[in-house]
């Protein structure tokens, strides 16, 4: 079973009822402890038999995942597969676990390696690493040290840190050129158009957007929501309109795994199924099941 629940449909107006606009739907790829990709009506049009970390629907129709650590993969790995399951690109972690996988520009792949060296690299498709970026992190928790990073246009890396509690950007060298202390373990985060940058933090149950000093500008958390919709808030994805949206991973079956929230933190779309397990993170597709242009997240 499954629900998505849209804006009202319908609103009175001095005294008469009219037709408000046409209800949000979203079609996504969710990955966790299952990877799936469902439509707009919630239906699911596309399953993975592995755990995963994060994941992106490309431009051709194929599917870069994060894939967790296994029997098969001990490191974790990040693979590209057609819509048959079919690996198409493979890199096998070398250390603890991956965490990150990003497209890049020109067909390489950003991942991150957790262990006791942790590092974002860069693979071609050969799977030859072109560039390699130490991580400035505690060692004593492995899988604590980082999550969702991304390369930035600038050449940066945006690198959340999370029992270190502090967001870092590292240019190509591995030198910190800019970081923020957070409130709670980061998991997220996303370097808006406008410079801040918005970040979910996990267990804190919170998101937070700071500005380019570090300055707190913005803020979301169960106390400004009609219920407790906020349980583990690890994936976060700013939407072209403005709208955030954001999982809860800590969630079970019949449990709203996903909301989209505008920026007076008004709810207007939720996510229910019945797994048992929630959304680790996501992408948003358009309604033609494919990616939208330049993703924040």
């Amino acid at each position: 079973m499954l629900r998505s629940v849209p804006l009202a449909l319908w609103a009175t107006l001095f005294g008469t009822t009219v037709l408000a606009a046409d209800p949000i739907k979203h079609g996504f790829l969710a990955t966790g402890g299952e990877t799936f990709i469902t439509d707009e009506s919630g239906k699911t049009v596309w399953k993975y038999p592995h755990a995963t970390r994060d994941g992106w629907v490309l431009d051709n129709g194929n599917v870069l995942l994060a894939l967790s650590k296994s029997k098969t993969y001990p490191g974790g790995a990040v693979v590209e597969v057609n819509r048959d399951g079919k690996t198409l690109f493979e890199f096998k972690g070398t250390q603890s676990e991956v965490n990150t996988a990003q497209p890049l520009d020109g067909g390489t792949v950003l991942l991150t390696e957790a262990g006791e060296k942790p590092r974002v690299l860069e693979v071609d498709r050969d799977g030859k690493v072109v560039a390699e970026v130490p991580i400035q992190a505690q060692t004593k928790d492995h899988h604590l040290q980082t999550r969702m990073t991304r390369k930035l246009a600038s050449g940066n890396y945006l690198v959340p840190q999370l029992l270190d509690r502090v967001v870092r950007e590292y240019d190509p060298k591995g030198k910190i050129v800019w970081e923020v202390k957070t409130p709670h373990m980061p998991f997220t985060a996303i370097r808006l158009p406008d410079g801040n940058t918005l970040i979910g933090c996990t267990h804190g149950d919170l998101v937070i957007e700071v500005n380019k000093d570090g300055k707190e500008v913005w803020r979301v958390t169960n106390d400004d929501l009609p219920t407790k919709l906020i349980s583990d808030a690890c994936g976060v994805q700013r939407l072209a309109n403005g709208n955030t949206v954001l999982t809860s991973y800590r969630t079970t079956a019949n449990q709203t795994k996903l909301f989209e929230l505008t920026r007076d933190k008004k709810v207007v779309w939720t996510y229910t199924d019945a797994r048992k397990v929630g959304i680790h993170h996501f992408q948003i597709l358009g309604a033609n099941g494919k990616p939208e242009k330049n993703p924040l997240r």
